[in-house]
């Protein structure tokens, strides 16, 4: 591994918090950017360049997952940009504006982008349109997103004046997900999905002044 990449590894502060656990954020971007600096080097000394989706590391993504971390599709997107971030630190003449996969481009220029919390394209706000679409009612939705939303900007801005930064998972409000919930919306797991989504897009905007 190169001096860029080893520098890279001991330090991920600059990558995004999206929630979940300690352990559950630094085992996937350690074993995701291992993985990607190991397929790097592959390549360089092949002299190729490859799409991350060509890799089964990339495209699973479970690589040292366990249960016990918490939340998979959580894992999976800590791990995923982590290997981009090895792949480019080993072969750093990538560029995926060679290959023809457009729509994948765009996605994980959006991905960088929401890294800069402060650029446009990261803050998304109270814009519903820009957060998941996992299924359930608009009602459902729309409460969930709005109710984590407002609780994680709370929390975020409290965070920010006492000059603090913790794990989202330290909070009761996010650890249960269910504020505002009624059972008439529908489905509660999946209510505490789109909290949690909105929760941790909140505590980034009131973290960062909004």
């Amino acid at each position: 591994m190169n001096a860029a990449a080893q520098r890279r590894v001991r330090n991920w502060d600059g990558y995004p918090n999206w929630g979940g656990s300690y352990n559950l954020r630094q085992t996937a971007l350690n074993a995701g950017f291992n993985e990607g600096s190991k397929e790097g080097s592959r390549d360089r000394s092949r002299n190729r360049r490859s799409n991350y989706q060509d890799f089964s590391a990339y495209s699973n993504a479970t690589k040292d997952y366990s249960s016990k971390l918490g939340d998979r599709d959580l894992y999976q997107r800590y791990f995923r940009v982590a290997f981009e971030h090895g792949y480019d630190a080993e072969n750093p003449g990538y560029n995926n504006s060679n290959n023809n996969n457009s729509d994948w481009n765009r996605d994980r220029d959006r991905d960088r982008d929401r890294d800069r919390d402060r650029d446009n394209e990261g803050h998304r706000g109270r814009n519903w349109d820009r957060y998941g679409q996992f299924g359930g009612s608009f009602e459902l939705r729309q409460t969930a997103l709005n109710a984590g939303y407002n609780e994680g900007i709370k929390q975020g801005r409290d965070d920010r004046k006492k000059n603090r930064n913790r794990d989202l998972s330290e909070y009761n409000v996010y650890r249960e997900a269910t504020t505002d919930y009624s059972s008439k919306l529908g489905d509660r797991e999946l209510y505490r999905r789109y909290f949690r989504e909105g929760f941790e897009n909140g505590y980034r905007d009131g973290w960062n002044g909004y």
